[in-house]
């Protein structure tokens, strides 16, 4: 037995509530099973054998879930880090910091890629900060500096923004949550009817939440990563004091 969403699943689906259903589909992922909760709330079991074994997730969604729990606090404040593979200290950190996290869990250092990218294209990013050379210690964490660098080395998908189905586990989407800020978050795996939870971090620390369609979407990027058959989930931070 194991357990995906909360839920305890086991090879026997009679030892769930009556009010529970299930459903056996086909999704781009493989043969799944989905346990449809009470209030829309469901499970997809990817990859489902006779006695219901999930497919493990994908490594960037695994990464960025194994900061549930850990990350507990969310704090703006700038602090000088060291570098490559510079963080706060993992109790904390902004939502730009959930996906450098999960990032480096699949072997890339987002901070190092976005600061060799903005020293040799400076003038190819956002200039909200009047910053005149970039900073190894901020500019990664911040959203727009990610969509852009996403926008130059990965793949930015520009419509059906508010269509879930286009949405895959382990994509990045970006909002606009108003007054000038912006938020960014990793699709997971899981599901609350058709709309995939999102894995981000907008004030409470890392959660797993219903939030995809909440704010209007600005950008939905699928990264093309070559993963490193020594990555690891996040370590001890690194910072400068």
């Amino acid at each position: 037995m194991f357990r995906i969403g909360g839920l305890l699943h086991t090879a026997n689906l009679m030892a769930f509530p009556r009010h529970y259903r299930f459903r056996m589909l086909n999704s781009k992922m493989g043969p799944c099973l989905r346990v449809l909760a009470p209030g829309g709330v469901s499970v997809l079991l990817v990859g489902c054998g006779p006695a219901g074994t999930p497919r493990p997730s994908p490594p960037l969604v695994a990464a960025a879930r194994r900061q549930i729990g850990v990350t507990t606090e969310y704090d703006p404040a700038y602090i000088t880090l060291s570098y490559p593979g510079g963080d706060v200290p993992l109790r904390t950190g902004v939502c730009c910091d959930v996906v450098i996290r999960a990032a480096r869990g699949v072997g890339v250092d987002l901070q190092k890629e976005v600061h060799e990218d903005m020293r040799r294209n400076f003038r190819d990013y956002p200039k909200r900060w009047a910053l005149k050379r970039p900073d190894r210690s901020i500019d990664h964490r911040r959203v727009q500096n990610l969509a852009r660098y996403f926008e130059r080395h990965h793949v930015a998908i520009r419509r059906t923004l508010d269509d879930p189905s286009s949405y895959r586990p382990g994509d990045i989407v970006t909002w606009d949550i108003g007054r000038g800020m912006m938020h960014i978050g990793i699709v997971s795996d899981r599901v609350a009817g058709n709309t995939p939870l999102i894995l981000h971090n907008i004030g409470r620390g890392t959660q797993e939440e219903n939030i995809l369609l909440r704010f209007p979407v600005r950008g939905h990027y699928r990264l093309k990563l070559r993963l490193s058959p020594t990555a690891a989930g996040p370590t001890g931070p690194r910072t400068r004091g």
